[in-house]
């Protein structure tokens, strides 16, 4: 009896060849979903190179207490629109100081004006210090500060703190634009300071050689 019952178990199906490839195609495509998102991510974190220092650590330390972590009322969400436009004008202003370095091995810090580099703790020696008129303010520093405060502006965008608080619901329509606007804005910018790159080392900027 049980010899029989053997005998009539169904064999076990072989899988087809549409089945057995369907799994790997599967999971490649997952793969490649998630490298996509990763490297959207670091290009969009690479741009915080492009901004002071002084200015991005405010805005990581300052926006989740603004926003109360996204979660913004009548009070909270204009405070942090406040933030959000005094770091935009700290990068801008950023972009119009500069760094000398006296004879004697000091360094100082300026605004640059239109007549020449205004010091912010003058040297005793003036003469020690290099002409300052070399160092007033160009058109192209202009065109730095408005792509730092567009910079900022796709940062701050990507975090997480300030979409929660602005657009907690957000439509698609308005989600895909929150998705595609901030990439493209960081990305136009990044090429514009590739060809047009800053020859100052503005305060709050990182320290690059040869500057």
């Amino acid at each position: 009896m049980s010899v029989r019952q053997r005998g009539t178990e169904p064999a076990p199906r072989k899988q087809s060849d549409t089945e057995e490839n369907a799994e790997p195609r599967s999971v490649a495509v997952a793969v490649e979903g998630r490298s996509g998102l990763s490297q959207t991510l670091s290009s969009t974190a690479n741009l915080a190179n492009l901004l002071p220092t002084g200015t991005l650590l405010a805005f990581q330390i300052l926006t989740p207490v603004f926003t109360n972590n996204g979660v913004c009322d009548s009070v909270t969400r204009p405070l942090s629109l406040g933030l959000l436009v005094l770091l935009g004008l700290s990068c801008f202003v950023a972009c119009m100081t500069d760094t000398v370095k006296a004879s004697n091995g000091e360094v100082y810090h300026g605004l640059a004006t239109l007549k020449g580099l205004w010091l912010f703790d003058s040297p005793t020696e003036a003469s020690s210090l290099p002409d300052l008129r070399k160092y007033k303010l160009r058109f192209i520093d202009c065109v730095h500060a408005l792509l730092s405060v567009l910079v900022f502006s796709a940062v701050a965008l990507r975090d997480r703190n300030v979409l929660s608080c602005f657009y907690p619901t957000p439509q698609h329509q308005t989600q895909e634009v929150l998705d595609i606007v901030p990439l493209g804005i960081g990305l136009i910018c990044s090429l514009l300071f590739l060809v047009f790159p800053s020859t100052r080392h503005g305060i709050g900027f990182p320290v690059t050689p040869g500057k």
